[in-house]
């Protein structure tokens, strides 16, 4: 029988045990590589540093300056009927508030065009060259 780690491992010194005794359960491995604590075997404790052993990042710290949800690709029609798009977007895309659209239906799918300075929307590109390598046209489905 193999008498187990008195502190847990960790890095490759767990990794190595874990291959030793990879014909035990589990609980067994957790036991051995020192993840128990009177009769509890810590079997989240032995994944954790099992997984980070094996240099796989689960949860990376998240920087504090994000705040909200992720932005998605997909939005709804609220109770009032508007689509709101998002300053994600918007920011990406480099729109400044007051920014004018022109805006133009399709079947299934709504073109908004950016107006350009002297109020026409340009087929020529202008108003992407002003937001940078950004389309000056965004999509989204009704």
């Amino acid at each position: 029988m193999i008498e187990p780690s008195p502190v847990p491992l960790t890095g490759k010194a767990l990794l190595q045990k874990m291959k030793e005794c990879a014909h035990l359960p589990k609980r067994e491995q957790a036991r051995i590589c020192g993840y128990y604590s009177k009769n509890r075997v810590r079997l989240v404790e032995f994944y954790e540093a099992s997984v980070a052993a094996r240099g796989i990042v689960l949860n990376p710290e998240q920087s504090r300056e994000r705040r909200g949800r992720e932005p998605t690709h997909r939005v709804t029609v609220h109770k009032n009927g508007q689509i709101v798009i998002g300053a994600t977007y918007t920011q990406a895309m480099g729109l400044n508030p007051g920014d004018e659209f022109e805006i133009k239906l399709g079947y299934k799918h709504i073109h908004l065009r950016q107006i350009s300075s002297n109020g026409h929307s340009d087929g020529n590109g202008k108003a992407e060259q002003e937001s940078g390598k950004k389309e000056g046209e965004q999509k989204s489905e009704a």
